[in-house]
């Protein structure tokens, strides 16, 4: 829904000269009384006028008002898609940290696998051991961040959920699943056939 357009500035008000304060004939009672009467008149007049123009100003500032609060509803709904942004962001950083420590255990494992296979070195116990360790480590790393994303975005969705109840954020723009955890996933299993290729030496991709 487009935002809608401000509302047009009132007119200025005109600055109207107040009526001219009479000089009443002192010899003549009802003519002074007359000429007072219009005095009072066309001061009710300029008051009148300006009330109506003080009214106008305030529906403006009411209409500005609204405006404003429109586009603090508006604020509040990106900033919680910022959010969830900045927390997918966060989960990349727990991927790429868990690829790297799960890439460097499987290539250290499958470099002494080759080694021995070839007869260049004869025990590689200790580098097995070692690479089964960094790919372990990358698994549990990755586990804390999808737990972490998960807690997090279910509380984000509350609290988005809450602001739409109470009519502080539209709520139109939708809320997809997560393309980042379920990259996370789909790593988190790589991970464990990983250990399972190693431990077991089974070999997944052929």
């Amino acid at each position: 829904m487009a935002a809608a357009e401000l509302p047009p500035r009132p007119d200025r008000l005109k600055n109207s000269p107040l009526p001219t304060l009479p000089t009443p004939d002192e010899t003549n009672a009802d003519k002074a009384s007359v000429e007072f009467s219009h005095y009072r008149t066309g001061l009710s007049h300029h008051r009148t006028e300006l009330s109506e123009h003080r009214t106008d100003l305030s529906e403006y500032r009411t209409d500005l008002s609204d405006e404003r609060t429109e586009m603090a509803m508006r604020r509040t709904g990106m900033a919680i898609h910022r959010t969830r942004m900045a927390a997918d962001r966060t989960l990349m950083a727990f991927i790429r940290t868990s690829l790297s420590l799960i890439g460097f255990g499987f290539t250290i494992n499958e470099v002494f696998k080759k080694a021995i296979e070839t007869g260049a070195i004869h025990n590689a116990q200790s580098a097995r051991n070692f690479g089964l360790t960094l790919i372990v480590l990358g698994i549990l790393l990755l586990v804390g961040g999808i737990l972490r994303h998960m807690q997090f975005a279910r509380e984000l969705r509350a609290r988005r959920q809450e602001l739409i109840e109470d009519h502080l954020i539209h709520g139109q723009s939708s809320y997809p699943i997560s393309t980042t955890l379920l990259t996370a996933i789909a790593l988190l299993l790589v991970g464990v056939l990983a250990v399972a290729s190693i431990v077991f030496d089974i070999s997944f991709l052929g």
